[in-house]
């Protein structure tokens, strides 16, 4: 017999995307886009907010020495670390061309190191490039500085180079402690590794550590999950993200080639690892935050959700919100809020530009009025789990339409809808990315024809 919440999922888990961006990548209106028009509306939005909230960067370090076979992220695999000082140089140009763009200096409110893994990076180069980043701006007085360190190759070296440059924030990767699994995402990572580097963290002074765990990867079952999650709270963290593997292996070049479709666990599978994971990080003390993350009542991603502030964008969630988001390296992604845009994704390409003085800038989107209302909309469902329409400027006209499609997710229990407002349940959390959808005008207006997103579940 299969129990109510089995009959959602298998209702409910469609391909759906993660809403990182509103309008999602696919739907960007390249042609309508040019370098031009991101330049000025970059200067616009900065020039609104710069002095007021600052900005964000997110910085792009793809090499990796190894392939991970579960990542969907764009990376590039290399053992050659003397590929690290061009690059440094690279991205330290394109920060310069902004820079000049831009005439007043930046106020950095929040600095990423994401990739790939930005410690295939030694310590002296990171130094290099966050030094060389820091010339050319201010450091805003509340500012975060986080970077993502892979548990097999940080140093204590690395973690101290970095708390020395302002960084207090370091998320690592897990994924799960199961020795199969890890076998099958090429991703060997012993208990002991994590408590290690973890354990420097706190050493030197970093005051947000934060784990990821993924649940839904080949081989996984129930008990590895679980046992993840306590081994993990061994550790205590400050932060969790529990994601659920996006399995996309149709997308060219993301590595997921390690096993088959059937080593991946069934839809039902994967909701009982979310629930019982998601159940037992609660008791543990942990608070969920937005969609699939979890922090204890310390840490600033709890106390911005609080406050309701929480921010999402390309990075994922965040409690330094601003406007102007400039994303360096290959294939980042910036946000202007009033447009998108992503640079050159080959190496080749991104260099090429670079020699010619030009920001390596080559696809992006220009908001409508209508993409920032709707944009509003989705951030305030992924962020807190509620929005409203009492305000005419979040009124549109497809908004009875989308108010009538959410109706069936009303009477499953997923969510609650008031004359001037709606409210995700409890039970609704699980599919916000499917509330999301039936706001998505995009996705209505043109249905995707090959498979493009992973599984809402």
């Amino acid at each position: 017999m299969v129990n109510m919440r089995d009959s959602l999922i298998q209702k409910y888990n469609v391909p759906g995307p993660r809403y990182t961006s509103y309008p999602t990548v696919p739907y960007w209106e390249e042609a309508q886009f040019s370098l031009e028009q991101w330049k000025q509306t970059l200067k616009t939005s900065f020039a609104e907010s710069n002095s007021t909230e600052g900005m964000s960067l997110y910085i792009h370090l793809p090499f990796c020495e190894s392939l991970c076979t579960f990542c969907g992220c764009h990376k590039r695999v290399t053992k050659k670390h003397e590929m690290e000082q061009p690059y440094i140089q690279a991205v330290l140009k394109e920060w310069s061309l902004y820079c000049e763009l831009l005439e007043e200096k930046p106020r950095i409110k929040e600095i990423h190191l994401g990739g790939g893994t930005p410690t295939f990076f030694s310590p002296a180069h990171l130094t290099q490039l966050i030094e060389g980043i820091l010339a050319q701006a201010e450091i805003a007085e509340q500012h975060e500085f986080s970077f993502e360190g892979h548990p097999n190759n940080t140093t204590r070296e690395h973690l101290q180079a970095l708390y020395d440059l302002g960084f207090r924030r370091v998320s690592y990767g897990v994924q799960d402690y199961n020795e199969t699994v890890q076998k099958a995402i090429h991703r060997i990572q012993p208990f002991e590794h994590v408590e290690q580097v973890t354990q420097w963290a706190r050493e030197i002074g970093y005051s947000s550590i934060s784990h990821d765990l993924v649940f839904g990867l080949p081989f996984q079952n129930l008990d590895d999950v679980l046992n993840t999650i306590d081994q993990t709270n061994r550790l205590r963290p400050d932060r969790l993200a529990f994601y659920s593997y996006a399995h996309v292996p149709w997308i060219k070049g993301n590595g997921q080639r390690g096993f088959k479709d059937h080593d991946v666990p069934k839809d039902e599978i994967k909701r009982q690892c979310y629930e019982e994971g998601k159940n037992k990080l609660l008791a543990q003390g942990y608070h969920e935050i937005g969609m699939d993350h979890f922090a204890l009542e310390n840490d600033a991603m709890y106390q911005s959700f609080q406050a309701g502030t929480l921010h999402r964008n390309f990075m994922g969630y965040t409690a330094s919100k601003t406007q102007v988001m400039i994303g360096l390296g290959i294939s980042s992604i910036s946000d202007s809020w009033y447009s998108f845009a992503q640079n050159e994704k080959k190496l080749e390409d991104y260099y090429a530009r670079l020699e010619n003085n030009e920001i390596p800038v080559y696809r992006g989107h220009i908001l409508s009025a209508e993409d920032l209302m709707i944009r509003r909309h989705i951030l305030n469902l992924m962020c807190s789990f509620q929005t409203s329409w009492a305000d005419p400027s979040m009124q549109f006209p497809e908004l009875a339409e989308v108010l009538g499609q959410l109706e069936e997710m009303r009477d499953d229990g997923l969510l609650v809808i008031k004359p001037q407002s709606l409210r995700v349940t409890e039970q609704g959390k699980a599919f916000v990315r499917n509330i999301c959808m039936a706001f998505d005008l995009h996705l209505k207006r043109r249905q995707p024809e090959s498979r493009i997103f992973s599984m809402t579940i």
